[in-house]
């Protein structure tokens, strides 16, 4: 069953998420709204609905939530032919809820499927016919067999001249500052593309002067894209710092699955031929449609939405 691989692949772990009705603590709540999400799911959504071609994998649970999760994805054009269903682990939960206007989430994630994969476990035939992989820092911190499982997926791409792209996605939840500069700063070093915030550079590079910072950054032979630098998205390649505005956005929902909006236009946008700094264009109008709806990745815009933004010169005042 051997297919051309889409141009974008990626994998990690995409959990079942479960939240109350707006305003409601978990604890107080008798209903659940269910639904998924997950960095790179999100991120692979995102790229097949501005027409690109994207694949994901990873494991879940041969149970409801992971034929759930297949399902959608499988139905917003995501190629998941790869992605596989584990009898001996379930698929990962996680339950988020609001309280005093800060978002919380429970993880119920450990020894999920998606914790248990391995590097054999890889197709490296279906990397090895992409454009590029896209990994983020979230699935190395899931167990050691999955830091592993990240770090041949890159030596099989960088091995077949396929573009790795690296979104660090720092979650101190899941490891201490220390694992993850350990892990994450060699996986920079390789990347074609890397995606970190300015937040995450402050604590990967343990300083919060932005010339040392970016004196690291202009040693590592990626494109990196470093988003929130003020109101701007700074692109530095080859040294050269290109300052791309915000693109504002009308009204501000929920946050989550900004950055995997962002990711998502970003990646598109090179597939599309553009340049970094025009794709950071494109990336900057994904995300702040992402914010102006509630959930994951519900809110990923098509790309007739997008374009039509991008040839509007001027935003009209409502």
């Amino acid at each position: 069953m051997h297919q051309s691989s889409p141009d974008i692949v990626t994998f990690g772990e995409s959990m079942a998420l479960f939240m109350p009705p707006e305003h409601k603590a978990l604890e107080r709540a008798t209903v659940l709204e269910q639904g998924f999400g997950g960095a790179e799911s999100n991120v692979a959504i995102g790229i097949a609905r501005l027409g690109g071609s994207a694949g994901w994998f990873g494991a879940l649970g041969n149970d409801p939530f992971g034929k759930m999760i297949l399902k959608t994805l499988r139905g917003e054009g995501v190629d998941v032919s790869r992605a596989a269903q584990s009898d001996e682990a379930s698929t990962g939960m996680m339950f988020r809820e609001t309280v005093a206007g800060r978002m919380a989430v429970h993880y119920y994630r450990k020894h999920s499927a998606a914790s248990r994969m391995e590097p054999e476990q890889l197709d490296e035939d279906y990397i090895r016919g992409a454009k590029l992989l896209h990994v983020t820092g979230i699935t190395a911190a899931l167990s050691d067999s999955c830091r592993r499982t990240v770090k041949r997926a890159i030596e099989i791409a960088k091995d077949a001249g396929v573009k790795v792209s690296f979104d660090p996605n720092l979650r101190l939840k899941l490891w201490t500052i220390e694992e993850a500069r350990e892990t994450l700063l060699p996986f920079a070093e390789q990347a074609d593309y890397f995606l970190p915030g300015w937040d995450e550079l402050k604590l990967l590079y343990d300083t919060d002067s932005y010339e040392e910072v970016k004196t690291k950054l202009t040693q590592l032979k990626a494109v990196t894209v470093i988003k929130g630098v003020g109101d701007t998205t700074v692109v530095l390649e080859n040294g050269t710092e290109t300052p791309v505005p915000f693109y504002p956005a009308e009204k501000v929902v929920d946050t989550v699955g900004a950055g995997d909006g962002f990711c998502a236009g970003f990646l598109a946008g090179l597939m599309k031929g553009m340049t970094p700094a025009e794709a950071v264009g494109l990336a900057s109008i994904n995300g702040s449609l992402v914010v102006q709806m509630r959930g994951d990745w519900e809110a990923l815009p098509e790309w007739s939405a997008v374009e039509q933004r991008m040839s509007a010169k001027a935003w009209v005042e409502r």
